[in-house]
């Protein structure tokens, strides 16, 4: 039988969490809860695969809690908004969300961006390549950087391996958000700049002039060449 992944779910709100935690186990899933951003970070010792996150929380907010939890290693965070607000996303996004959704949201949309979430960490058969210091396994889905393992995010990964397969190809946004985040993808592009931000703080020697993820104006982005 296969396990269901775990989902926790930080929300202050007795009658939101209450409602979702419902929706969600009745979805199928495991759901453990937390009503402040302290107690979330708590219950990460719970093996937990996927974390739902208000950004608007007593205490330690959403963006400082995404922080500390990018800090610790990289479980797939989705953030919930209160307002399709550029300002909240992009910055819950630079923080180190995966995706967002905005609230209310209906429980069969959370239901699948969840999967979509983790149906981007899934393995899948591929090569190793190499790239000057970076060290792309496809096999293992692990990259290292002068040997060093880096720690990236399940959609950071997609993000370079979908990247990195096609070395000097150059990708629209919207290519990358089919391909990255899904065909059915309700977003829109900031989350692909966000993402390219995060990956070239972690790849790149100088993330302001980058190497290897590269910007091609006015199309979009490309890996290489090296």
């Amino acid at each position: 039988m296969t396990p269901v992944p775990r989902v926790l779910l930080i929300e202050d709100d007795d009658s939101v969490r209450s409602g979702l935690e419902l929706a969600l186990r009745r979805q199928g899933h495991d759901v453990v809860t937390a009503s402040t951003g302290e107690q979330g970070l708590h219950r990460l010792d719970d093996h937990v695969e996927i974390i739902v996150l208000d950004l608007m929380l007593p205490g330690i907010d959403g963006f400082e809690v995404c922080r500390r939890v990018r800090a610790r290693g990289s479980v797939p965070i989705i953030m919930l908004t209160a307002r399709n607000d550029d300002i909240d996303v992009v910055s819950g996004l630079e923080a180190g969300a995966d995706d967002y959704v905005v609230k209310p949201v209906l429980p069969r949309v959370l239901d699948a961006r969840i999967g979509a979430v983790l149906r981007r960490g899934e393995r899948r058969a591929g090569t190793v390549d190499s790239f000057g210091d970076l060290v792309i396994d496809r096999s293992a889905l692990s990259v290292t950087k002068g040997g060093s393992q880096l720690g990236l995010t399940p959609t950071e990964l997609r993000l370079v391996l979908e990247l990195s397969g096609s070395p000097s190809q150059v990708f629209s946004r919207e290519q990358l958000l089919r391909a990255v985040w899904g065909h059915d993808y309700l977003g829109d592009s900031r989350i692909v700049d966000a993402c390219v931000q995060r990956l070239r703080a972690k790849v790149e020697d100088t993330p302001s002039e980058p190497v290897y993820i590269q910007t091609v104006r006015g199309f979009g982005y490309r890996f290489g060449p090296v």
